[in-house]
């Protein structure tokens, strides 16, 4: 194989593991080569097990990081974020609010078609905007935390005018006694607002913190259509969020 070629997949695989996805659009403008050269460098690097080919482009395969690799954390990440997208039919509206497993959520929606996208994450935003062509509506706000989060006045407008049949909302505590919490006062407003449209609510979790208590309160437990964690999360209060009838969903 030419050193040239054999350069170009390598870049092309090292952006797949970065990034999670690439478009044969995205790589054809990058290289300066024609969309079948793409598409052959993809075929290639698909039977070496290092990208799985969609349509459009290629995501990151999972065979390309053994699970021995990864850290605890990411590995439950990108279990949740697969699981969540499962549900999620082409064509839909979703929210998607900021956090890691919302992130990993909108990496695995790549493979569906027809979205929109509504969120208050600058992040996913970014994501989504760069990785897909599902349509993006970013709310306006103030940018928050470490999450990128947008928030205020203007996040509270635009959202009351929009509707989704998913909203999808990491949070940082749930408990059938205490309900659902953040760590966050302004993300948990927006939470709570969420809440009340009437949008089927899945609420990811991450494991450690299944049956803590963050310092927002959010709502009752029961608010939840669906809590999505990882399957290493603690049995008891998983147990307990189930006798409210709540859908608990382990990755």
């Amino acid at each position: 194989m030419p050193a040239l070629t054999a350069e170009r997949r390598a870049a092309i695989a090292k952006m797949v593991a970065q990034s999670g996805a690439v478009r044969v659009a995205e790589l054809v403008t990058r290289f300066g080569v024609n969309p079948a050269t793409i598409r052959r460098d993809l075929q290639a690097l698909e039977k070496q097990g290092k990208v799985r080919r969609v349509h459009g482009g290629a995501v990151a395969a999972e065979e390309a990081t053994p699970e021995s690799a990864r850290t605890p954390s990411r590995t439950q990440d990108a279990r949740i974020g697969k699981t969540v997208a499962e549900m999620i039919a082409d064509g839909e509206t979703i929210f998607l609010g900021p956090g890691r497993l919302p992130l990993e959520v909108a990496r695995c929606l790549s493979v569906r078609s027809r979205l929109t996208i509504i969120t208050n994450g600058l992040e996913v935003a970014h994501w989504v905007a760069a990785n897909t062509t599902h349509t993006l509506i970013v709310t306006g706000g103030q940018v928050e935390g470490h999450d990128l989060g947008l928030v205020g006045q203007l996040t509270r407008v635009a959202l009351s005018t929009l509707r989704a049949d998913h909203v999808i909302l990491e949070l940082d505590g749930v408990s059938a006694v205490d309900g659902l919490t953040d760590d966050t006062l302004s993300q948990a407003e927006i939470a709570r607002m969420l809440l009340e449209t009437g949008s089927q609510a899945i609420v990811l979790v991450p494991a450690e913190r299944v049956g803590r208590v963050a310092a927002a309160y959010i709502a009752p437990a029961s608010e939840a259509d669906v809590i999505v964690t990882a399957r290493e999360a603690p049995s008891p209060p998983l147990w307990d969020l189930s006798q409210l009838g709540v859908r608990i969903v382990l990755a």
